[in-house]
C-alpha cells in the first residue's frame, strides 16, 4: 500500500459512537497516510451520543485499534478532549494505551512556528456547546446528517465522489457564516495573546486555514460531513485535505521560509 508520510496530522470531531461518523473515510485515511506527530483534536469518542443511544459497530472498533497500533509503532499521538468526551479530561497527563491525553498543548514546525492546540469549544461565544447547526435544533441537524447518508449512498452506486451537504448549506446561512467569523477571530486573539503563531482546533466541523490580524487560524474539521485533516508537511507547511479515498486539496499555508521571513535556526 503506497502511503504518504507527513510530519503532522491533525483531526478532530470523528465522532465514533454516531451513525453518522465516517469511519470508512477515516480507516482508509488512517491506513494511507504516515506521521510522526497525531493530534486528535477532541471529540473523537461521543460518550454523549454513547450515554443516550449504544452504538458500536466494528468499524468504529477498527479505528481505535489502528489509532493505539500508530502509537505503539512509533507516532506519537496525543489526545485533546472535546466538549463531547469530555469525561476524558480527567485523565489529563495520563496515557492510555502510548497515547498521551492533554487539556491542550503546543506544536513547533519544522519552520520554527509555534502553534496552540485546544478542542475549541472554550471559544464558543454562546456557548453553543455543539455545532452551528444548533440554531436550526437539533431535529434539524439529524435530517440534514439523515439525508446526507442517503444522498451519499447514492453517489457511490453511482461512482461519484461524497458530497458534503452541509457544507453547501453552512455556506449559504448568514448567522452561520457570522457564529463562525466570531469563533475564528476569538481562537485566533487567545493564540495571539499567548505569545503563538497560529491556534488548531476543531469543534465547529468546518476546517479553514486562514490569518486573522497576523495569527494562523487552523480549523481540521470533522469526520462527519467533511471528512478533513490538517496535514504538516516535512518544511513546515499546512494543508487542509479532504479524503474520499484519495486527498484533495481544500487549502495550504506555506513554510516561513517560502514566505521570505527568517527560518528557523
Amino acid at each position: 500500500m503506497q502511503r504518504s508520510h507527513f510530519r503532522s496530522i491533525f483531526i478532530s470531531d470523528v465522532h465514533l459512537g454516531t451513525r453518522d461518523c465516517r469511519a470508512d473515510y477515516l480507516l482508509d485515511f488512517l491506513r494511507h497516510t504516515r506521521c510522526e506527530r497525531l493530534y486528535l483534536v477532541g471529540d473523537i469518542i461521543d460518550l454523549e451520543a454513547l450515554a443516550r443511544a449504544p452504538y458500536w459497530p466494528p468499524l468504529h472498533g477498527r479505528v481505535l485499534a489502528e489509532l493505539l497500533e500508530m502509537a505503539r509503532s512509533g507516532t506519537r499521538v496525543t489526545y485533546l478532549p472535546g466538549n463531547h468526551d469530555a469525561p476524558l479530561r480527567g485523565l489529563h497527563g495520563q496515557a492510555i494505551g502510548g497515547i498521551e491525553v492533554r487539556l491542550r498543548t503546543e506544536h513547533t514546525c519544522a519552520d520554527g512556528r509555534r502553534l496552540r492546540i485546544s478542542h475549541g469549544d472554550e471559544f464558543d461565544p454562546a456557548q453553543l456547546g455543539r455545532t452551528w447547526l444548533t440554531w436550526l435544533g437539533e431535529r434539524a441537524h439529524r435530517a440534514l446528517c439523515a439525508a446526507n447518508r442517503a444522498v451519499n449512498a447514492l453517489r457511490r452506486r453511482l461512482d461519484l465522489p461524497y458530497l458534503p451537504l452541509s457544507i453547501l448549506a453552512k455556506g449559504r446561512i448568514g448567522k452561520a457564516l457570522d457564529y463562525i467569523q466570531r469563533f475564528e477571530a476569538l481562537a485566533a486573539a487567545r493564540a495571539r495573546g499567548e505569545g503563538f503563531d497560529g491556534q488548531v482546533c476543531g469543534h465547529i466541523h468546518f476546517g479553514n486555514l486562514r490569518e486573522v490580524d497576523g495569527t494562523l487560524y487552523l480549523n481540521d474539521g470533522d469526520w462527519v460531513e467533511h471528512c478533513t485533516a490538517l496535514v504538516e508537511h516535512a518544511d513546515g507547511s499546512l494543508e487542509l485535505l479532504h479524503w474520499n479515498g484519495a486527498a484533495a486539496s481544500l487549502g495550504r499555508v506555506r513554510a516561513q521560509a517560502a514566505l521570505g521571513l527568517p527560518a528557523a535556526a
